[in-house]
């Protein structure tokens, strides 16, 4: 695991990003009401599950400043994490609705919103550090779950890890160095989740996958 500077953590107000602070510049002009900022993780500060996905929603991070929070990626993954207890509830609608998570912590391998939700190359690099921060800073023994070959490629390069290495799959599990396990997923966007790329019996074998993870020997 690559050691990170306590300069790398979260900062709600970073502008590296010229094309991202100038969208979200645009966006809070349009919508007054949005959040419109790098949105923090979200949740137990020692979890045991880290879920990572790629960047906040236009009209759900973005406008709540939750991770999945307000928009339709977040319905499946709620629903998900609260089945398999480690969220309070079921249905997550804003950022003071209440809803807290045990032994789960979500975040996202770019923290502002991107134009057409599509971030660059450059984009997803600059943002590493932000990832690496916060892996650094969990607990042994936690599990990664990866949201989309993305989120997976950003936490191999906050691990330090050649992308080449671990292949993107479904359900896929990874040993990496030091023992920490990382899972993969399809993203549970819209998209994906309404031409049943991923469906909730999907999803969900890959919590049941996680959960045994304790048992293991």
């Amino acid at each position: 695991m690559n050691t990170h500077s306590s300069t790398c953590a979260f900062d709600a107000g970073c502008r590296l990003c010229p094309r991202l602070s100038g969208f979200l510049d645009q966006v809070k002009i349009q919508h007054p009401g949005y959040y419109a900022k790098p949105v923090p993780p979200f949740g137990d500060e020692s979890p045991q599950l880290l879920v990572v996905g790629l960047a906040p929603g236009m009209h759900g991070a973005n406008r709540t400043g939750r991770p999945f929070t307000g928009d339709y990626a977040g319905v499946l993954l709620y629903e998900t994490l609260h089945k398999f207890g480690y969220a309070s509830r079921d249905v997550s609608l804003s950022a003071d609705d209440g809803l807290m998570l045990q032994g789960c912590r979500i975040t996202n391998a770019v923290k502002c919103l991107p134009p057409e939700n599509k971030p660059t190359t450059e984009e997803i690099r600059v943002c590493n550090r932000f990832l690496g921060a916060e892996l650094a800073a969990l607990p042994d023994g936690v599990v990664i779950l990866a949201l989309g070959n993305i989120a997976h490629q950003a936490v191999l390069r906050a691990c330090g890890q050649k992308v080449a290495a671990y292949k993107f799959g479904h359900a896929a599990r990874h040993v990496l160095p030091g023992g920490r396990i990382l899972y993969d997923s399809y993203h549970c966007s819209r998209y994906n989740t309404q031409t049943r790329r991923l469906t909730a019996p999907m999803f969900h074998a890959v919590f049941e996958s996680i959960q045994q993870e304790s048992r293991r020997p």
